[in-house]
């Protein structure tokens, strides 16, 4: 990586660290003993509401995507995700172990030929041909593409956003604002509620052995 993005990098996380202090100091002067968790939630929804165009506009741009194996594509994955998260109202996030998991498992680690060519990491169809996208080789014909993305992080992005508006994940949706006031994540029954995302039956099992088995943050 040139020395500029380095500095780029060491400098975007300085800068979101000291927002985040911000708002965690905030928070003592509204507690008591320590931080309270409501206003730290309320300042971080307020920020985004009010600064963060401003904050877009001096240099917060999404993180390249590097990486040679399945480690440091753990760490792209997770950078993209910390960005998207920080550019996203946290009632719409997804869990960052579930997509790094299903990024790495859907895409072998970044080495599938969608991935490669297409910047595809989860397998995302579309059916409008005039979207860009690649056609499955075994399916040449096939009424349906694989979605292309100028970015890998695009494609998470996109991933997100289907997440948040489909149909068919109406109940993760509902189960996440639960485990969000709850103050904690249940993987198991988030990845339960995602199974429209495979035909695989294990799918679920597979994502969660997954981010065990790699300690996924």
């Amino acid at each position: 990586m040139k020395k500029s993005n380095r500095l780029k990098d060491l400098y975007l996380g300085l800068l979101y660290a000291f927002i985040i202090m911000g708002m965690v100091g905030a928070s003592y002067m509204y507690g008591t003993d320590h931080p309270n968790k409501k206003v730290v939630e309320k300042l971080e929804e307020s920020f985004h509401q009010k600064d963060l165009e401003q904050i877009l506009g001096i240099g917060l741009v999404q993180p390249e995507f590097m990486f040679n194996n399945a480690n440091s594509f753990v760490n792209a994955t997770g950078k993209c995700v910390e960005y998207l998260n920080f550019t996203t109202d946290r009632h719409s996030r997804v869990p960052t172990s579930i997509i790094i998991a299903m990024a790495g498992i859907e895409s072998a680690w970044g080495t599938s030929r969608f991935s490669v060519q297409g910047n595809n990491l989860f397998g995302i169809r579309t059916w409008d041909l005039k979207t860009d996208h690649m056609k499955p080789k075994e399916v040449k014909d096939a009424k349906f593409g694989l979605k292309k993305y100028a970015t890998k992080c695009d494609s998470i992005k996109d991933m997100i956003r289907i997440l948040n508006t489909h149909r068919a994940y109406t109940e993760f949706r509902v189960e996440r604002k639960i485990q969000l006031k709850a103050g904690s994540w249940n993987y198991n029954k988030l990845m339960d509620l995602l199974h429209a995302w495979s035909t695989n039956p294990d799918y679920a099992k597979i994502i969660l052995r997954t981010i065990k088995e790699r300690e996924l943050p």
